[in-house]
């Protein structure tokens, strides 16, 4: 299946911005610093440095979009499973790499989408018995919490594999690498992060399933900071700096990023 690589955002105008909420919050516009919350599991997306910095492509696009709107910018480190309640609490302004489901949709508002990819699915370079997803049924499948890929495998496309919770990408690496689970399964720009990081001893299947857009999440509140971070976004493409990150943080990982598929954006609601 032909993998789905960067998104033009095709926006025309996100409306006039104002500085409060719905509700009258005040939105992060009001503030001077941007704080995003960018998890620490995610190779090429959000990951620690040697130095304990975090690096990856979500700060560099939560950078860029600090800038374009004139602000500073704080990386807040998160897990997937606190970034809703912090987000709540006031605690963080964004949170990067977010799939939009329904259901979140009824907590949250989202920015963008500002990606689309495709579920995959890794397992050891010996593993020759999972070829596709279907091959999952009755395996041990890693089961980040909060994050929803074991799920969408579960329930979405009714392969009855075993869910083995954990708290972090990471901590389904290191099970994979003991043979407590038999796969993980996640967006392919994660798993490519993770396999240019470990190297031969893990293989990318390719498998190409359940198509999910990648957006920024914000609190239900903030239309104004959301139409706000559309623009910028939007920018960002037009102008090639999303094209740039992408093939920073992903050539030699296996993905495709020679096709544009574009989402259909459905705006700030």
């Amino acid at each position: 299946m032909k993998r789905q690589g960067i998104v033009a955002l095709l926006l025309a105008a996100c409306g006039t911005l104002t500085a409060c909420g719905e509700g009258g919050r005040v939105s992060f516009l009001d503030r001077d610093t941007l704080r995003v919350g960018v998890r620490t599991d995610l190779p090429n997306i959000g990951s620690r440095q040697p130095d304990g910095t975090l690096a990856g492509l979500d700060v560099d696009v939560s950078r860029e979009v600090a800038r374009r709107l004139g602000k500073r910018v704080r990386i807040v480190p998160v897990r997937s499973d606190e970034r809703e309640r912090l987000l709540a609490e006031d605690r963080i302004d964004l949170a990067p790499t977010y799939w939009a489901l329904p259901d979140r949709k009824l907590r949250l508002m989202f920015a963008g989408p500002y990606l689309r990819t495709s579920l995959d699915i890794l397992v050891r370079a010996d593993e020759t018995r999972i070829r596709r997803v279907q091959d999952l049924r009755g395996r041990r499948l890693c089961a980040v919490t909060a994050a929803g890929a074991a799920e969408q495998v579960i329930e979405e496309r009714r392969v009855p594999a075993v869910a083995v919770p954990a708290g972090t990408y990471d901590e389904c690496v290191r099970m994979l690498r003991d043979r407590r689970v038999d796969a993980v399964s996640t967006n392919d720009v994660i798993l490519a992060g993770i396999r240019a990081r470990e190297g031969g001893w893990v293989r990318l299947l390719n498998a190409g399933f359940g198509e999910r857009d990648i957006a920024i999440g914000l609190r239900r509140t903030d239309l104004a900071g959301c139409e706000a971070v559309n623009k910028a976004i939007t920018r960002m493409y037009q102008d090639g700096t999303a094209d740039r990150l992408m093939r920073k943080w992903f050539d030699g990982t296996g993905l495709n990023l020679s096709t544009v598929d574009v989402p259909q954006f459905e705006g700030c609601d």
